[in-house]
């Protein structure tokens, strides 16, 4: 086996903690409050619902199937982490009904929509960070995001607004619609976990004097600078393009230098989450005082 497939049992240790405090927010927070859930878990609470089955018991029985079609798509350690991250969600969530924290929001159901998603997103964040999952639409999620591109969150959003309808059959339209506040919450936490904890800027600058412009940011930002090839399409004249990856309080600078020396420069700025590789620092460098 290679060395990408091999276990980690920093991801071990790091998916039970998610699923801990994914569980703690669905018991102390969702069911407390009467609030549904999205993907397979809010499938489980409507079967709670109905049919008085503790969804630590059905997370699992309604996994089996998804487990084994990820199997087909994520391979082998895809498969131990969602079985691991599946077996601990149903275990905290056994777990928190059986030590129960109360959380005393007073019956606010919007502070209880933006404590589920925060809770919930946070939780299934740290999860997927380290490679796993909690089994269910997650499985699907991430089967999306592999051979797609789908970022996991926007798919889990449209599944859990799929559960939220079915929830109708026990919630009223009030309770829902605080629900598909949380699913939201937790959307963007997920996004935003898994994209690390910045959005950092790429910066494209064509001008008449991209080496002037490049030499003013290496010296001035102490960033790293990289000319890209380009042709107009109506001139068809050939030119250099700068590119650079800096940090959002850098955008005022940079863009700064560019009109100092090319008040006609056109700049166009990326959003990248996630910058990898040799030469690069996320955070800004610091110059020394003397």
């Amino acid at each position: 086996m290679v060395s990408n497939e091999r276990l980690s049992m920093i991801d071990l240790i790091m998916i039970s903690l998610g699923c801990a405090f994914y569980g703690l927010g669905l018991v102390s927070v969702n069911i407390a409050n009467h609030l549904a859930e999205g993907g397979v878990t809010g499938i489980t609470l409507i079967i709670r619902y109905w049919l008085h089955i503790d969804p630590a018991l059905s997370t699992i029985l309604i996994n089996i199937p998804l487990i084994i079609i990820g199997y087909r798509y994520l391979g082998k350690k895809a498969l131990v982490y969602t079985v691991y991250g599946t077996l601990a969600l149903s275990f905290w969530i056994w777990f928190w009904q059986r030590f129960y924290i109360p959380i005393n929001i007073h019956n606010d159901l919007f502070i209880a929509g933006i404590l589920a998603g925060i809770f919930g997103g946070i939780g299934s964040g740290i999860v997927y960070k380290f490679g796993g999952t909690t089994g269910g639409t997650d499985v699907v999620a991430r089967i999306l995001e592999k051979e797609k591109g789908i970022q996991m969150g926007k798919t889990l959003l449209a599944l859990d607004v799929v559960v939220l309808m079915l929830s109708l059959s026990y919630l009223d339209l009030r309770q829902m619609m605080y629900t598909l506040l949380a699913s939201y919450v937790f959307s963007q936490l997920v996004n935003f976990i898994q994209g690390g904890a910045y959005a950092a800027r790429g910066v494209v600058i064509i001008s008449r004097f991209p080496d002037e412009i490049a030499k003013s940011i290496i010296q001035d930002l102490d960033r790293g600078v990289s000319y890209l090839a380009g042709q107009g399409a109506f001139s068809n004249q050939d030119f250099k393009a700068i590119y650079c990856v800096v940090s959002p309080s850098e955008l005022t600078a940079i863009k700064r230098i560019a009109e100092q020396h090319d008040p006609k420069a056109f700049i166009s700025v990326l959003d990248v989450t996630e910058a990898m590789g040799e030469g690069f620092t996320y955070n800004r460098p610091k110059k020394k005082l003397l």
